[in-house]
């Protein structure tokens, strides 16, 4: 039995106590005093709503019952005047009705909601006469109402809150597609001026130097599987985007960002207080545009979140050229940032796309001897020769 389940346990029984001292150890006090002092034994319940809601309302029901149904004061109050303090005890109830209706199923919601308003309509008509039935009735009826009423806004709103945080993480996945789909484009575009360029130098040597016409085309060649294999990699996740063609802000023909600009990021990251160690192992080579920009992508992404949450003036990253895989990793000293995605950008749901759609493996959170890590593989395709680019 864990701690908490104890607890629960414990309050629980403390509740079925109070009640008894309440109608057996206190038989003269007034009606009044045995419904306010079941109304404040209800907090001892606690425990037991947080884990078995619908326990919780039968204690309280049998509870408020035996507050009623106890022996009135037999001082100056008369009798109905006793009871009608005495039903003060079911605003107990409603208080755990109200609960279970903004947490619970529909349906037990609507099963709790019958069984107490039948329960205490009968206690009522049974204790009740005159024209305290009447009131003590409507008084019933409608503080059970509020109570539900006051549920069922807590739960649409609290459903609300979840469909627009779901909305949220889906434009964020949606928008850094399409962010994807434009960087692609331009690395395509990249591409394919490399071939027309190759492919007029060999037009043009032909003749005079076939050497250099087939340097050319070896080029164009793997170029052109370079280009064929990111594409494979992006097309099946771009297909599950939506919109419509976007227009590149940068030129066609500019590279774009990677690895080779990890410095420069630094140098921009420490202009913003934040100085970053760089560290390269294994053997620094070329790899495929998509893979490159995607690595880029994710420590800048991490750089970013070091300067806005992380509170640290130091950061580590490291670049690890395997033979199988490209892995980047960054490591601060601060106070960590939620891995949940919860910032404005949307930043670590981006992260997770990118690797996502290279197949790779992405590792975000808190390190055990302090602040922020995070990781990212990324599987490298079967070597091939990366063309010089033309001058």
């Amino acid at each position: 039995m864990t701690r908490t389940k104890a607890v629960a346990w414990a309050g629980g029984a403390s509740y079925l106590l109070v009640v008894g001292l309440l109608v057996g150890a206190a038989p003269r006090a007034s009606g009044t005093v045995h419904g306010v002092g079941a109304l404040l034994a209800v907090s001892l319940l606690v425990g037991v709503v947080r884990r078995m809601p619908l326990l919780a309302l039968a204690m309280a029901l049998i509870g408020s019952t035996a507050v009623v149904a106890g022996p009135p004061s037999p001082g100056h109050e008369s009798r109905a005047a006793s009871y009608q303090g005495q039903f003060l005890s079911y605003l107990a109830v409603d208080l755990v009705l109200g609960f279970i209706v903004a947490t619970c199923a529909r349906r037990a919601s609507t099963v709790a909601a019958a069984v107490s308003f039948t329960v205490q309509l009968l206690v009522i008509g049974g204790f009740a006469h005159g024209d305290g039935l009447a009131v003590n009735g409507m008084i019933a009826l409608l503080a059970m109402a509020a109570s539900c009423m006051a549920g069922l806004l807590s739960r649409e709103r609290r459903e609300h809150a979840v469909a627009l945080r779901a909305q949220e993480a889906a434009e964020a996945v949606t928008a850094e597609r399409l962010r994807i789909a434009r960087e692609l484009h331009d690395m395509v575009a990249h591409s394919i001026g490399i071939i027309a360029i190759q492919a007029g130098v060999g037009s043009r040597v032909m003749q005079t130097q076939p050497e250099e016409a087939r340097e050319a085309l070896r080029a164009i060649e793997a170029t052109s599987r370079e280009t064929l294999s990111g594409l494979r990699r992006t097309l099946v996740s771009l297909r599950q985007a939506d919109g419509g063609a976007t227009t590149s802000e940068q030129s066609p023909l500019s590279p774009s960002p990677g690895l080779a600009g990890i410095e420069q990021l630094a140098a921009a990251t420490a202009g913003a207080g934040v100085r970053v160690q760089v560290r390269c192992s294994g053997e620094q080579r070329p790899v495929p545009a998509d893979i490159d920009l995607s690595a880029y992508r994710i420590v800048q992404e991490a750089l970013t979140n070091v300067v806005r949450h992380a509170g640290t003036g130091r950061c580590r990253v490291a670049i690890d050229y395997g033979d199988e895989e490209l892995s980047v990793e960054v490591v601060d000293d601060g106070r960590g940032a939620s891995g949940d995605g919860s910032d404005h950008g949307f930043g670590l749901i981006g992260m997770r796309e990118r690797v996502g759609l290279l197949g790779g493996h992405l590792s975000i959170g808190p390190r055990p001897e302090g602040g922020f890590r995070v990781t990212a593989r990324l599987p490298l395709p079967a070597p091939f020769d990366v063309p010089v680019e033309a001058r």
